[in-house]
């Protein structure tokens, strides 16, 4: 599921998924997996291993394995099937959302992290690695997946994270804390003011979708808080730009910004930010579903000064 796609939700629809007394688990896996196909979830079955495997404690792969066997279907299994079809999404059930190495806390009130933003978490990663030990901050981190990533695959980073939302927040700490990201709640617009000029990375996956546009997936329209979701303006690209500007004034000279968008921002994102004095190289980027979903920029240097002027200072 990704931001883009703006069409109106799909029509919800369930029928009843039988785990009670005497259901083997295969019986039990193959009434959900009908029942999910039903309501348009888009994997069925692999949805249903993973809440069987979330309710009886292991891994998907064994639970394909124990689905050969008759062990019966774990309790509450028909329940959670149920919520899954009525489109809550699986991660808010299972309480945990998968990114890059990681394993994440998320719930309600934070957006769940897509595996295309993998893509962007690793031009930044790629970056923060080619600045030595460097300094990084992640604008809007939600659950705080890109800070994550990048604190735990660049060790010697000192990685910032940028949250407005309190929901938000409480997620990104819960993720953030062992791994020593220094978590601030804040506006991505006014942040880390003591900060600037300092960061040799600067990542963002910000609200981007317009204003009047719907998700066309149900767990993105009806459960991804709306904070998340909308990037202000027609064309939804206040909240992108804002994060460059933000980046600009961050960025020591020859930094690197990258930021993720929706494939159709693509050539008004680069068109805006080639036009701006403050940046040089940019270059946009394909997510894994060879789709531009990124945009990255160098923050250009500070022309150098004559002789003359070096004499006069």
């Amino acid at each position: 599921m990704s931001r883009h796609g703006w069409t109106p939700s799909v029509t919800k629809a369930s029928s009843p998924t039988g785990s009670g007394t005497g259901t083997t688990l295969a019986e039990a896996l193959k009434q959900a997996a009908a029942e999910l196909a039903a309501a348009g979830v888009p994997s069925p079955r692999v949805d249903a291993e993973l809440l069987a495997a979330h309710l009886l404690g292991e891994t998907p792969g064994r639970v394909r394995a124990l689905a050969f066997t008759d062990v019966p279907a774990p309790e509450g299994f028909s329940t959670l099937v149920s919520e899954r079809a009525a489109r809550v999404p699986l991660q808010h059930l299972t309480g945990k959302a998968h990114f890059r190495y990681l394993e994440l806390a998320v719930g309600p009130g934070v957006f769940v992290p897509r595996p295309e933003t993998e893509t962007v978490a690793q031009l930044a990663i790629d970056a923060a690695r080619r600045a030595g030990p460097a300094k990084v901050a992640d604008l809007g981190t939600g659950s705080g997946a890109i800070a994550a990533a990048v604190a735990s695959e660049v060790p010697d980073a000192e990685v910032h994270a940028v949250e407005l939302s309190p929901l938000a927040f409480a997620w990104a700490e819960r993720n953030l804390a062992p791994l020593g990201v220094h978590l601030v709640l804040e506006d991505l617009r006014t942040a880390l003011a003591d900060h600037n000029a300092s960061f040799d990375v600067v990542v963002s996956n910000p609200p981007y979708i317009p204003a009047e546009a719907v998700p066309n997936e149900p767990e993105a329209a009806e459960h991804d808080p709306a904070m998340a979701l909308y990037g202000g303006g027609a064309d939804g690209l206040e909240l992108p730009l804002a994060a460059a500007r933000t980046a600009a004034r961050l960025l020591v000279a020859g930094g690197y910004f990258v930021m993720e968008h929706a494939e159709v921002q693509a050539p008004a994102i680069a068109r805006l930010l080639a036009a701006d004095p403050a940046w040089i190289d940019v270059e946009s980027h394909r997510d894994l579903n060879d789709r531009p979903r990124a945009t990255s920029a160098v923050r250009r240097p500070a022309p150098e000064a004559s002789p003359n002027e070096r004499m006069k200072t």
